[in-house]
């Protein structure tokens, strides 16, 4: 992801932190929310606000292809 993608998934990334923290979720629940959303980004290398439909499709089908 180059600089300016990065920037902006960091300032999403803590907006999605803190709307958690407003709504009184635990640590662990914020941390459990959170998660897929680091993974997907690390996945396509990409902000996931760019993310399509295709994409998602092809990143839930990727496990069940490895995994079954």
């Amino acid at each position: 992801m180059n600089i300016f993608d990065q920037q902006r998934f960091d300032s999403l990334y803590q907006q999605h932190l803190s709307a958690l923290k407003r709504l009184g979720k635990s640590d662990s629940t914020i941390d459990l929310y959170s998660r897929p959303v680091r993974r997907i980004t690390s996945y396509f290398d990409r902000c996931p606000d760019t993310l399509n439909r295709q994409d998602l499709e092809a990143y839930f089908d990727s496990p069940i292809q490895s995994h079954s």
